[in-house]
């Protein structure tokens, strides 16, 4: 037998061809999947997103921004800064009123925050506080949609369906989006995104019987026999596809099912909090009489981040206090307090805040003065109305400056003055730390490129670390 031996370099040369078809192979796969990870067009701070959002609108000024002006006049009648033509019910009168609790400087930083977060208070100096934050809807829904998406009026992508469609998934066997107790599906929608950006929803488990996720539990008696069942149905799917010459949806529903078949395997073990140790399950509150939801849907926020989920989000509690603020929201903050101050101790002790922003918000704010829906009740038994012209949002980590207060609202704490933030503006800023550009990250539809922002947006970079 004749052997032809070839040189180091005729071997290389020889194969050249090669190295580039596996270039090439691992580039058509990525392409194949659409939430493969993807490398950000600038360099990012964060990697993930977990956005703590507090339904009904926070009163900023009974939690980080209180007025010595409205403090003084306590029960009496300021002028309206209302438009003529603007009504709100039940504050015919106009009556100030002051903060619920004693609103405190905190850390080092002097950070205001209320006695009514004495654990947020403790991790002051890793939270940016921005008080002069707006949006443009008076409304909770359209407040909310444009939080969440963008805008208030239009079936849009919401915020963690396009940082999934940007950056992909860090975990092929996770989802990208998770939402934790998630609301209207148009809040953790893809819209016309591909599917598989759509936000997983997640239910806090309180017991073993129940599943955070519909049909988690793989029925099979095998993992082997769950796997043939799926590629039969894809292969079906895939016949499908190829007749109708190429169909959106079904690839969507095919990725979905793929998803869903690995999500069997790994994310029972991720959800399951019993293997957590007493002094973390301790630190979050599970467990506790008014901490025990929060605190096992935050601890899941950071498990489900750990594991490599790009945007966790987590919907806590109900903040819309039109009567009787007094008593409802010292009740809101005792169950959300612990956790949320837990989970930023939690990510910087495991050395994951450094590149995981966190988010903290509600959908707009509350009036500094009272409302009165009944007409007759003392005003110690008051609410507050909805305010989008000034609210108040933290971050903590994933490249914002910690400690810094950012924003001033004037002396009634309505407009702001200086340091305004609109949402355009948070989420232009929210995907820059991601490494991506507002601008450049769109999507064809309808024959015109769609994005976050719109065509709004200015990176905010006073509070960039």
């Amino acid at each position: 037998m004749n052997r032809s031996f070839l040189s180091r370099r005729q071997a290389l040369q020889s194969a050249a061809c090669g190295f580039g078809a596996l270039a090439f192979a691992d580039l058509a796969h990525a392409m194949a999947n659409p939430n493969a990870a993807r490398i950000p067009g600038v360099t990012p701070r964060a990697k993930r997103v977990i956005f703590l959002f507090m339904p009904g609108g926070p009163s900023q000024m009974d939690l980080f921004d209180p007025k010595d002006f409205i403090t003084r006049k306590h029960g009496q009648k300021i002028d309206s800064p209302l438009r003529k033509e603007v009504t709100q019910v039940g504050t015919e009168q106009f009556l100030a009123l002051k903060a619920m609790a004693p609103v405190r400087p905190r850390g080092q930083s002097g950070t205001m925050i209320s006695d009514l977060l004495p654990h947020l208070a403790t991790v002051a100096d890793d939270i940016c506080l921005l008080r002069g934050m707006t949006v443009d809807n008076p409304q909770h829904f359209g407040a909310r949609l444009q939080f969440h998406t963008g805008t208030f009026a239009e079936m849009r992508p919401s915020m963690g369906a396009w940082i999934s469609y940007g950056l992909g998934t860090e975990n092929a066997n996770l989802p990208s989006f998770v939402s934790i107790q998630g609301g209207n599906v148009r809040e953790y929608g893809s819209a016309f995104l591909p599917a598989i950006h759509q936000g997983t929803r997640l239910t806090v488990p309180l017991d073993s019987k129940t599943l955070p996720v519909e049909n988690l539990r793989n029925p099979s008696d095998s993992d082997a026999i769950q796997r043939q069942r799926i590629d039969f149905i894809n292969r079906m799917n895939r016949r499908l596809v190829g007749d109708l010459q190429g169909d959106a949806n079904m690839e969507g529903m095919i990725q979905n099912m793929e998803l869903a078949a690995r999500m069997q395997i790994t994310t029972p073990a991720i959800v399951d909090i019993s293997k957590e140790s007493k002094s973390t399950l301790d630190l979050y509150g599970v467990g506790g009489k008014d901490t025990n939801v929060a605190g096992r849907a935050c601890l899941l926020a950071r498990k489900l981040s750990e594991a490599g989920v790009r945007f966790v989000q987590v919907t806590l509690g109900q903040w819309d206090h039109h009567g009787d603020i007094r008593t409802n929201l010292p009740k809101q903050c005792a169950e959300t307090d612990q956790p949320v101050a837990a989970l930023l101790k939690d990510l910087k002790a495991r050395g994951l805040l450094e590149d995981t922003l966190v988010l903290w918000s509600g959908e707009f704010g509350r009036t500094p003065w009272s409302q009165d829906l009944s007409g007759k009740a003392p005003i110690d038994k008051h609410g507050r109305e909805h305010q989008p012209e000034s609210f108040c949002t933290w971050l903590a980590g994933g490249g914002v400056k910690p400690g810094l207060t950012y924003g001033t609202t004037d002396e009634m704490g309505y407009r702001v003055v200086d340091g305004k933030v609109h949402i355009h503006d948070l989420h232009a800023t929210m995907l820059h730390l991601l490494g991506l550009d507002h601008e450049k990250l769109t999507h064809r539809h309808l024959g015109r490129d769609f994005r976050l922002t719109d065509v709004h947006g200015t990176i905010v970079k006073e509070i960039l670390a």
